[in-house]
């Protein structure tokens, strides 16, 4: 019933040196699989940091060379270490509005920013139950710069978060569904077996020109402008 959930794939390449190399290190063959699932969710959500990759349809290895993802390239990654975990694990495919990326997304490249954004999260199956992955995308330190600047914010739409609460968002890993964008999704395409799947029948964000310009150019102006947050914290206008 779940092989189809944990074969590799093109994109869900784990059997690439890199990732059973990481795998080795970590020692999470030898852990029970609640917290091996756990353990991959921190180095996924923290130690992966939230940035931009070249192409939303990139292989696991490439994600964790980049060191950087976003929602759907670090979901590529954490199916890819679940995988080869033998955990069952499948991908929900979405779209978000452009909104909660402003901040992430710097002003004056939000007009060339698609109104709605393909977005994913990953479906886990524990204890025969499936509960949804999401709260991997923004590394802690990068969400605490956002808490520090919008101390009394409850419901919060804006770099790269979605949540009713700002403050206690439920990003936290306990065998149960983490969210850090859920609040801001547009479009809901289901289920899919991989995302090679999903990326095949929904292509990507940007297309010609645009799709270069992001490559080359437009998100590592996004990465910077996310690495200043990161370590120099967010001005707020009084």
């Amino acid at each position: 019933m779940t092989i189809q959930y944990t074969k590799r794939t093109a994109m869900l390449n784990f059997q690439q040196a890199s990732i059973q190399q990481l795998i080795d290190q970590r020692g999470w063959h030898s852990l029970p699989q609640k917290q091996a699932v756990r353990e991959v969710y921190y180095f996924v959500r923290d130690e992966i940091k939230f940035g931009y990759n070249r192409h939303d349809r990139i292989e696991a290895s490439e994600v964790l060379k980049d060191g950087y993802g976003q929602c759907n390239t670090k979901s590529t990654l954490f199916m890819a270490l679940l995988r080869a975990l033998n955990v069952p694990c499948r991908l929900h495919g979405f779209t978000i509005y452009n909104e909660l990326q402003r901040g992430a997304i710097p002003s004056y490249l939000m007009p060339l920013a698609p109104k709605r954004i393909l977005h994913s999260w990953v479906e886990v199956l524990l204890d025969d139950d499936w509960i949804d992955v999401e709260g991997f995308i923004i590394d802690q330190a990068f969400l605490m710069q956002v808490q520090r600047a919008h101390p009394d914010r409850k419901g919060f739409s804006g770099y790269g978060v979605a949540v009713p609460c700002l403050q206690n968002p439920a990003n936290e890993f306990d065998n149960g569904s983490t969210y850090i964008q859920a609040e801001g999704i547009a479009d809901d395409f289901g289920r899919f077996d991989s995302p090679d799947a999903f990326y095949a029948q929904y292509g990507s964000n940007l297309r010609g020109l645009k799709k270069w310009a992001f490559r080359y150019l437009l998100r590592h102006l996004m990465n910077r402008n996310l690495e200043q947050i990161r370590q120099y914290g967010i001005k707020v206008s009084k």
